[in-house]
């Protein structure tokens, strides 16, 4: 990463850690969309742990431990992970969740092949540089089961605020105070190098609308000798 990159970086890590304390449970409790849509499909795999990325208060990883997973969340804020916590504790989903502050930039601290489902709303498109989100889908891909899948959403080139706000090079722009790597359909199949890319699927969420695409990837199941 460049000087600029891990300044960003560590801006972004201090923004998001006040937001948080700010405005504990700012997404609110309900579920997202993307996760009630993943749950399903984790479901229909067969999964049963779930590994979750930028879980931030939890709204997600809490429905998913509802609904019966074992979650694994991770997040790089300790205050939305402390939020979570909380969380499962008041639903008595606690026995299902473990959390882990992590920053994504740095190599999963799982070892392979041991997660069944990864999940992650709108944590790639967020200030990581190509290279950097290029290697994390490396680290998904090493941690997760073959036959294992990967859901993410990602804000796209098509999003109002595309080309809005900062710019800070490689499609990355800021815009109140929220750094954000916007997607083109291009990144979105080199990621899917080596899976099979299940579903791209275009939704808005939120009131600017954001416009997001949901994509389903499968790691492969290797062919024995």
């Amino acid at each position: 990463m460049t000087d600029d990159g891990q300044d960003l970086a560590e801006a972004q890590r201090a923004h998001w850690q006040s937001t948080y304390d700010a405005h504990p449970g700012m997404y609110g409790e309900e579920p997202s969309g993307p996760a009630v849509h993943a749950a399903g499909v984790f479901r229909a795999a067969g999964a049963r742990e779930v590994l979750e990325l930028g879980a931030g208060h939890g709204r997600d990883a809490l429905y998913f431990a509802r609904e019966g997973f074992t979650v694994q969340a991770t997040d790089f804020s300790p205050a939305g992970l402390e939020q979570l916590r909380r969380g499962a504790l008041a639903q008595g989903t606690a026995g299902r969740v473990t959390t882990a502050v992590h920053d994504v930039r740095e190599a999963l601290p799982l070892p392979d092949a041991c997660v069944d489902a990864v999940f992650a709303h709108m944590l790639l498109c967020m200030a990581l540089s190509t290279d950097e989100i290029r290697a994390l889908v490396s680290e998904i891909r090493r941690v997760l089961q073959p036959g294992g899948v990967f859901v993410y959403t990602v804000r796209h080139t098509g999003d109002a605020h595309y080309g809005a706000g900062t710019a800070h090079g490689d499609d990355i722009y800021e815009h109140g105070g929220f750094a954000v790597h916007f997607f083109d359909r291009a990144l979105v199949d080199a990621l899917a190098d080596g899976w099979f890319l299940d579903e791209v699927q275009t939704f808005e969420e939120g009131d600017l609308p954001r416009r997001l695409w949901r994509v389903t990837q499968t790691r492969p199941v290797m062919p024995s000798s």
